[in-house]
């Protein structure tokens, strides 16, 4: 997905995405890797959330919440939820 769907997904500005984003790479939560002539971003979802109180838990614990599990069935093509 580029930065253009995100931000109509979102419903924000292309330019308040490419704010956003690189406040993440900054702050060390995203890293940017070139592929050809797009970015490809990574969540380095082993670092801590950034706030004192919740230091002790990892960016991974906070995503693990809010995404939802894909389970694959090996026998076919197809994902179950």
């Amino acid at each position: 997905m580029v930065l253009r769907e995100v931000a109509a997904r979102v419903g924000i500005t292309e330019r308040a995405v490419q704010r956003i984003v690189q406040d993440l790479e900054e702050e060390g939560f995203i890293e940017r890797m070139r592929v050809g002539r797009q970015n490809v971003y990574r969540i380095l979802d082993h670092q801590p959330l950034r706030h004192p109180i919740e230091a002790h838990r990892k960016i991974g614990d906070l995503l693990n919440l809010i995404t939802p599990v894909v389970r694959f069935d090996i026998n076919s093509s197809t994902s179950t939820d």
